[in-house]
């Protein structure tokens, strides 16, 4: 300690001349000395979080700081060496001040020599913790660097190092300084940099790769291995000279490594979802989950913090089987078209909420021939970047609304086969619904349209021979308009109101509930996104369990511990009963239905339930579609932003179509998809509905 303080100040009486000027003693140095702040906290710096697959695989890191941090036993023997060899060959032997290097130091520079810091490694440590603590709090202007330090830094940094020294061992200390270490702006930490420059995990490092690695702190940019090669490899051997004349090699290992040349496997570092190898998406949607929810920061500042520097693994629902299922099926639909027109498909497991596969046609970042654009097609707008340019904010669902007003049919008591008369085509202004609850907006009649009235034209079927009386199973699975008009004639508007809120339905722009008092909804006129209509459907596929959908099943931060994250949400929103008649029914879209054009090899193979839809303006097309083990929605139509093109006189894959209707791209997309991935989520029938709901005069 004596010998420390005598250091501090020859230091000072060197480096600030004044001092002695100015009157200044020992006594004052040793005041000066002991004035000083001995206390450090080493937080952990900043580490990458990676977003990661059910399965484990990679999906996309994101950091500030390329940096994973691995313990000393994790790092080849070589590195250790080399850097203690090169930056501090008597690291094993001081207390966190070398005087002798001090006085080296001293010489050297007072006799013109060379110029020498002297700094140790616990000194250059201290350094890293201190800057890396100012730039995670925003203080990014406080850092001070190597060649900036004025004499109250370097007496403070020597008086912080050997209360280092008091605290923590000689590896630990290694072994923080190695994961803290700048190496390249791509490559923070010794795997960062082993992984940047030889691809190669730090455990693996060669003898020559090391004495590369272990050179390169002195000045990362002069001997950068990539644009300074030369400088690069003179510093490698000038770290193998140090490391044999320490005893660290042997004479054969020096010049064995001495004659090899740079030997880079560079391997290019990409972060962010841009960079995604997988779901870039799907990441887009992960991202937002945390920067939304303050349970992982009060604002939206230290959420990014925990994101961007908190060396997460982030643990997702995804499947990266049925991922790249569906990813190969919407290039294949719609890869590359000139107008632009998107497709998507999202699967879902009933029963968990958990979202298996999102996946749409088009690439995050501009590659020539693709369709580029970050609007996530499948979730609504709040959960993209929080405003609807940047979520397309859901499309209009069409007729895969009308399924819940047949669960409300059965839930008030009417049965399966009932007839209703789907002559009826005209619901003017002022007609006697029945709604307890609030009023109804809105009509259909031609004739009070003529005269000026707000009211629709009278409704339309897609086909013409269905204005007649049919069983209402008939009207649901040939999606007959009339026929689901006929049947809320006849049912309190309040009861579908219910069904669809308790289904968890809502707009996909601002996350509003759907009015199903206003009469255009009841055919789906307020958009939707796929994630929360194939919720919807996966309720019935789960027997009348709701579960809110989830993407994240576990969090960890670099120590392990686990961090808050989605947990099942389920209850029970539909009676058992109701949904297995829904089911029974919409098994015989694809058989017999609006469906039975979209591909009959899925039909038999498992057990399945569908939905078509279109909208009005054949702009956006579906199928809802699902098993006892998944749920997937399919859509096909305008994605663009406003989403005002008609589907009408397009060309798809070479194919032209006259109008597009849910059974003609976006069934064929989930057929092909379904046959491909149904059997690794396997299923079971689904129980049959009691008979006496069913009724008589089925067809």
């Amino acid at each position: 300690m004596v010998l420390s303080c005598v250091c501090g100040a020859l230091v000072a009486a060197y480096f600030v001349p004044q001092i002695a000027a100015a009157g200044a003693a020992m006594s004052g140095s040793l005041n000066f000395y002991n004035g000083l702040p001995s206390d450090l906290t080493v937080r952990p710096p900043a580490q990458t979080t990676r977003i990661l697959t059910s399965d484990g695989k990679l999906i996309a890191s994101f950091y500030e700081e390329n940096r994973v941090r691995v313990p000393l036993k994790q790092m080849s023997p070589y590195i250790k060496d080399a850097v203690v060899a090169i930056e501090d060959s008597r690291f094993y032997e001081h207390s966190g001040v070398d005087p002798v290097g001090v006085l080296r130091a001293l010489v050297s520079n007072v006799s013109g020599g060379d110029r020498q810091g002297a700094s140790t490694l616990t000194q250059q440590y201290v350094t890293n913790v201190a800057n890396e603590a100012k730039i995670t709090s925003g203080r990014e202007d406080e850092v001070v660097l190597s060649g900036e330090k004025t004499f109250g830094d370097k007496v403070r940094e020597m008086k912080l190092a050997i209360e280092l020294e008091k605290k923590f061992t000689k590896d630990q200390i290694l072994e923080g300084y190695l994961n803290i270490v700048f190496f390249s702006r791509s490559a923070y930490g010794i795997e960062a940099a082993a992984q940047r420059f030889y691809s190669v995990p730090a455990s693996k490092l060669s003898l020559p790769q090391a004495a590369m690695l272990a050179g390169l702190v002195n000045s990362p940019s002069l001997y950068d291995p990539v644009t300074n090669p030369e400088n690069s490899l003179k510093r490698r051997n000038l770290v193998l000279d140090a490391m044999l004349a320490q005893g660290k090699i042997t004479k054969k290992q020096h010049d064995t490594a001495a004659a090899t040349g740079v030997g880079l496997k560079i391997r290019n570092s990409r972060q962010g979802c841009a960079a995604a190898t997988i779901a870039p998406y799907f990441c887009d949607y992960v991202s937002h989950l945390i920067l939304n929810n303050r349970a992982y920061g009060a604002d939206t500042e230290a959420r990014e913090q925990k994101l961007f520097r908190g060396g997460l693994t982030i643990t997702t629902t995804l499947d990266s089987r049925l991922q790249a299922a569906a990813q190969a099926q919407v290039n294949s639909t719609a890869g590359a078209n000139p107008g632009k027109w998107g497709a998507s498909l999202l699967t879902l497991q009933p029963g968990t909420g958990r979202i298996l596969s999102m996946a749409q046609n088009t690439v995050f970042l501009p590659q020539p021939g693709k369709f580029d654009t970050q609007l996530n097609f499948n979730v609504d707008a709040k959960d993209a970047n929080g405003n609807d340019l940047n979520g397309a904010g859901g499309f209009q669902p069409g007729s895969t609304m009308k399924p819940f007003t047949f669960a409300e049919w059965l839930h008030q008591g009417r049965k399966i086969t009932e007839e209703v008369d789907a002559s009826r085509r005209e619901y003017p202004l002022g007609f006697r619904w029945r709604d307890s609850c609030a009023k109804v907006v809105g009509g259909y009649s031609s004739k009070q349209r003529a005269a000026g009235l707000e009211a629709a034209d009278d409704l339309q079927n897609a086909s013409a021979g269905y204005y007649r009386r049919m069983p209402a199973n008939y009207g649901l699975y040939n999606s007959i308009n009339t026929a689901t008009f006929a049947e809320v004639a006849q049912l309190d508007i309040c009861g579908i109101q219910k069904m669809v809120d308790t289904l968890g339905l809502h707009s996909g722009l601002d996350g509003s509930g759907i009015n199903m008092h206003q009469l255009g909804n009841i055919l789906g006129g307020t958009a939707v996104s796929p994630l929360n209509l194939a919720t919807a459907f996966a309720t019935f596929a789960a027997d009348g369990r709701y579960c809110a959908p989830i993407a994240i099943q576990r969090i960890t931060d670099f120590t392990g511990r686990v961090l808050a994250s989605q947990q099942p949400a389920c209850r029970t929103a539909v009676e058992p009963n109701i949904a297995r008649g829904v089911n029974s029914v919409l098994q015989d879209v694809l058989k017999k239905g609006s469906g039975v054009y979209i591909n009959p090899k899925v039909q038999g193979k498992v057990p399945v339930a569908a939905k078509t839809g279109t909208n009005n303006s054949n702009g956006a097309t579906w199928v809802l579609g699902y098993t006892s083990g998944i749920a997937t929605a399919s859509f096909f139509g305008d994605a663009l932003n406003g989403q005002k093109r008609p589907g009408r006189n397009i060309t798809i894959n070479g194919n032209h179509y006259d109008r597009i209707d849910g059974y003609m791209i976006a069934g064929p997309q989930w057929a092909n998809y379904m046959l491909k991935v149904a059997k690794m989520y396997p299923a079971k029938p689904f129980p049959k509905p009691p008979a006496s709901m069913i009724g008589k005069g089925a067809k």
